[in-house]
């Protein structure tokens, strides 16, 4: 019989924090977020990259001192290291020196636990997830998924309270990744593991719904509410049920409202709009498909996630890069080709680039405003840090490089202008 515990194993308290940028001080990727873990629970922390999430697990976890709120576990506050918890990541973080059984048995080792309990317990891990028989070999001898079995045992070998998961999937071929899942969900749902609660982040929306009690969705935009859907349906839960695929529409809804246009939003920014790294070849690729049946110009995004086994990291830059272009429409979970997309479609190449180019000028500022300073200066060339320096007033100086990269590869496709990588200047010579 379960021990009655207090409800809330672990409550964030005003969490904010902030990353320095080089030039225009900080910005900020967490802002007074206030969440609870609850006991015998599994929790999924679901939205975009650079939304959070994994920052907020360090948090937790002790590994990054917050700039402002606390952590409580079990009614006390935390202050570095969390001894109640331990961390499985998206990389499976194995010393490639040390043997199944090594890496297991290290961070008992590390807390000072006697020779023989140490030993039984980490044969007990190591049994449990799953690897009895390959205590003696070595990382280089492993699959993917039985690396990530050792991290695993390695985080509940040290009895924590609450295993931490970032992306602990993600890295793992698709039938790996389905595999370890449902093993890991049986050990759960049988009482087998000597943990209270499951906290995880991932990008995956079915693998949230598959996994979680609850799901915490995090904005893209600091300061924004996190919104709680909670997961009623019992467990074990199959993908193919109707109820599942309605949960999965719904967040997929959520998270795509039908409000306001996307591209209305973004543009008020004016040359201040980040760009993902999406190349010209996944956003014609992408509308090509979105084009053809059994789409014929429009999606159900989980379907579309499905076909093309793609995740929201994935899916979702390549569909908003679209829509900010004006080649869909995305709302309320559905992706829509407008009538230049369905155009781009089907063009010829030079045609397609013509296209192209029309909508960089008319739908992104920065296009049209390095094409106005190459025109006035008198060499007709820039360097990449006089505009470097502009974006920074806007955003990191990564995101600013990583938007210079794609607009350099999109006006590079429409031969709007050139980019010389040695001396990084920009110009009109020889375009595309």
């Amino acid at each position: 019989m379960m021990q009655k515990i207090s409800p809330e194993l672990i409550q964030v308290q005003h969490i904010c924090h902030s990353y320095k940028k080089k030039s225009t001080g900080k910005f900020s990727v967490l802002e007074d977020i206030n969440i609870s873990l609850r006991d015998h629970e599994i929790v999924g922390l679901l939205g975009r990259s650079g939304s959070g999430k994994s920052t907020l697990l360090r948090i937790i976890s002790g590994l990054i001192e917050p700039d402002k709120g606390s952590i409580m576990i079990d009614g006390e506050k935390i202050q570095g290291p969390a001894p109640d918890t331990a961390m499985v990541f998206q990389t499976f973080a194995l010393f490639p020196w040390l043997t199944v059984y090594e890496n297991v048995e290290i961070g008992l080792e590390a807390k000072g636990i006697p020779l023989q309990e140490r030993r039984q317990r980490t044969l007990d891990a190591i049994d449990l997830i799953g690897l009895d028989g390959f205590e003696s070999a070595y990382p280089r001898e492993l699959s993917g998924g039985m690396k990530q079995r050792v991290g695993i045992a390695r985080a509940l070998v040290v009895l924590p309270k609450v295993l931490l998961m970032d992306e602990a999937f993600s890295a793992l071929d698709v039938l790996t990744a389905e595999t370890l899942r449902t093993d890991l969900l049986d050990l759960w749902w049988a009482g087998k593991m000597p943990i209270r609660s499951i906290l995880m982040v991932t990008h995956n929306i079915e693998e949230a719904v598959l996994m979680c009690d609850r799901i915490l969705l995090f904005p893209s935009s600091p300061g924004e509410e996190i919104h709680e859907i909670e997961i009623l349906m019992p467990q074990p839960r199959n993908r193919f049920d109707p109820a599942f695929r309605a949960q999965v529409d719904a967040i997929y809804s959520f998270m795509t409202p039908g409000k306001a246009s996307n591209r209305e939003l973004t543009l008020k920014r004016g040359i201040g709009i980040s760009l993902a790294p999406i190349s010209t070849n996944e956003l014609s690729g992408f509308m090509e498909t979105l084009a053809m049946p059994p789409f014929d110009g429009k999606a159900d995004l989980p379907q579309l996630a499905t076909q093309l086994q793609m995740e929201i990291d994935d899916l979702f830059p390549i569909g908003e890069s679209l829509e900010l272009l004006g080649f869909v429409e995305i709302a309320e979970g559905d992706i829509t080709l407008t009538e230049p997309g369905r155009r781009f479609a089907v063009l010829e190449m030079n045609d397609r680039k013509d296209l192209f180019a029309q909508h960089l000028f008319h739908y992104i500022p920065l296009v049209s405003h390095i094409k106005h300073v190459l025109e006035e200066r008198v060499s007709h060339t820039a360097p990449i840090s006089r505009f470097l320096t502009e974006l920074e007033d806007y955003m990191s100086r990564e995101s600013a490089e990583e938007t210079l990269r794609t607009i350099i590869s999109w006006a590079r496709y429409a031969e709007i202008f050139a980019y010389d990588t040695d001396s990084r200047i920009l110009s009109f010579d020889n375009p595309g």
